[in-house]
């Protein structure tokens, strides 16, 4: 039996993603590999840990290599042939500027995109970005999209007019709180953030007198329970390579409001609100609409449910086991 090593980056409490989607995914998979987990030793990009790293990368025995996201550097120390990356986003070309820009953009892209064999990246607005990024033939890039995690499933609520839970996943720029925060002031709701706020967040909801609650570090059953508690699902993101909590919004029976910008759109189907996430009325517009009209909440929630049904984990684990078999085979 073909042996398979799915490459993780190291833990951290703020960024975990990448792990339970592929944790759920291995899972899922049948018994054509003897599959096995490594974890990279250094979380921090210094380059003292980015060499340990690849000493590490380099001891890893096995037919077939798939560097699971975020560090892509790791397949510098790989086997060419028989190693694939998953590239979920370029997030990093939109955050930084100049040298180190430049430098991400080498480490992270131009190196590992020439040096790996085959590529999986999660929308096609993500494949545009990495071919327009370094050249490469769009032939070598698969798209395939995350699963809905197994704990998230279909939860029935009474939803609560008088003071709606809004359900606000993520605190990093691209998430959009702070526009949203102002969005939000004078509507009477309970906005839920998932993410550790700074002082600066704080200081905003304060001053704009925004009703919330707070929680971050949660475990995948917590975070299904955050769902479940939540009347609609607010997620005006700027930008994303996929937008999860947009199908775990639709999975669990949530009305989800996101942005009229791919890949969001293309993700949510025809299952969400969609607004121009830079404009703070249409964020205030689309969540009033939301809370105010029983018929069109219904109807975002019926189509959510249909559009879910594209992104089950057994199917898209299949997917995954046919490009380990291409590699094996070339």
């Amino acid at each position: 039996m073909p042996a398979l090593c799915l490459l993780f980056r190291k833990p951290t409490d703020h960024f975990f993603s990448i792990e339970r989607i592929f944790n759920q995914l291995g899972a899922a998979m049948g018994k054509q590999f003897e599959t096995q987990k490594a974890i990279l030793p250094q979380y921090t990009s210094s380059l003292g840990a980015i060499r340990e790293n690849l000493k590490y990368t380099r001891s890893l025995k096995a037919d077939v290599f798939h560097v699971t996201g975020d560090v892509h550097y790791a397949v510098l120390a790989l086997p060419r042939k028989r190693t694939l990356l998953t590239i979920h986003d370029c997030v990093f070309l939109h955050r930084y500027t100049g040298i180190k820009r430049l430098l991400l953009k080498w480490l992270l892209l131009d190196l590992p995109v020439r040096r790996c064999r085959m590529i999986t990246t999660i929308s096609e607005n993500s494949k545009k970005e990495i071919i327009s990024a370094t050249g490469c033939s769009p032939d070598k890039i698969r798209v395939i999209p995350n699963p809905i995690p197994e704990l998230i499933r279909r939860e029935p609520k009474d939803f609560n007019e008088t003071e709606p839970v809004l359900l606000f996943i993520g605190i990093t720029p691209n998430k959009n709180l702070p526009r949203t925060i102002q969005a939000l002031e004078g509507f009477r709701c309970v906005l839920n953030i998932i993410g550790p706020l700074s002082d600066e967040v704080k200081v905003l909801l304060e001053k704009h007198a925004i009703k919330y609650t707070n929680s971050y570090n949660l475990s995948d059953q917590e975070l299904a329970e955050q769902y479940r508690k939540a009347d609609i699902v607010l997620f005006p993101s700027t930008y994303e390579g996929f937008g999860m909590p947009i199908i775990e919004g639709q999975q669990t029976g949530r009305p989800v409001i996101t942005s009229n910008l791919s890949p969001m759109k293309d993700v949510a189907g025809e299952g969400a609100c969609l607004i121009n996430p830079y404009d703070q009325e249409a964020i205030r517009d689309a969540v009033t609409k939301v809370a105010a009209d029983r018929q069109y909440r219904e109807q975002l929630i019926e189509k959510g449910f249909q559009n879910v049904s594209r992104y089950s984990a057994a199917a898209i684990a299949s997917t995954y086991e046919s490009c380990y078999q291409e590699l094996i085979e070339s």
